[in-house]
């Protein structure tokens, strides 16, 4: 009886980790470059308001996102410039680049929801329009606005998330190379001219032989 020898089927090959970077590099792009622009639209909206009493009448005031606080526009730029960032880093500075996105995100949501109840921008616009320092806002009402900022930190915080996870399957920007993908060549200094002593000196600085021996 003659031998019969098994050839194994070949195993049906997994999706390659390149394609699960590019879904999650257009993901967190997407999402960090749009949390980004969400919250700082929404700190310049209003975000409260109220009214003071002044010579016995009512005086409506009003509050932008950055009268109310700096936190949320101040950390969306930091979330895009880290998301940038990431790009140009490698290994161990990844990681901790997309730990500074996910954090500024993280703290624009918390800002944001802090924000949405505060009563003391509009407090100081009080007392500076009746002239009494101990005047408080009246009638005092909050718009959505500050809970839009807090969705803008949320795709800020899942862009970091993505960089966390996925980062090091993206590529990183490098000047070693062109955009072929081949090494630049190094440009070779001109032989030094026998007749010019000022160039023999600069080739002896280099350490080569001015006489091309």
């Amino acid at each position: 009886m003659e031998g019969v020898t098994a050839v194994p089927s070949p195993r049906p090959e997994p999706a390659g980790p390149s394609r699960t970077g590019r879904t999650s590099l257009a993901a967190a792009l997407l999402s960090g470059a749009l949390g980004a622009a969400v919250a700082l639209l929404a700190t310049r909206q209003e975000w409260s308001e109220g009214t003071a009493t002044v010579a016995g009448g009512a005086f409506p005031l009003t509050a932008k996102g950055s009268d109310v606080t700096g936190v949320p526009a101040a950390l969306a730029v930091v979330g895009l410039a880290a998301l940038v960032a990431v790009f140009a880093v490698r290994r161990a500075g990844r990681l901790a680049v997309s730990a500074v996105l996910a954090l500024s995100g993280a703290g624009t949501v918390a800002a944001a929801l802090l924000g949405a109840s505060d009563s003391t921008a509009l407090d100081e616009k009080a007392a500076q329009a009746s002239g009494d320092a101990s005047a408080t806002v009246g009638a005092l009402s909050h718009t959505a606005w500050p809970y839009v900022a807090a969705v803008g930190g949320l795709l800020l915080l899942a862009a970091g998330l993505l960089a966390l996870r996925y980062g090091r399957l993206w590529p990183a920007m490098s000047g070693r190379y062109e955009r072929g993908g081949a090494p630049r060549p190094r440009r070779s200094a001109a032989p030094a001219d026998p007749d010019r002593p000022e160039e023999l000196w600069k080739a002896l600085d280099r350490g080569e032989d001015p006489t091309g021996a």
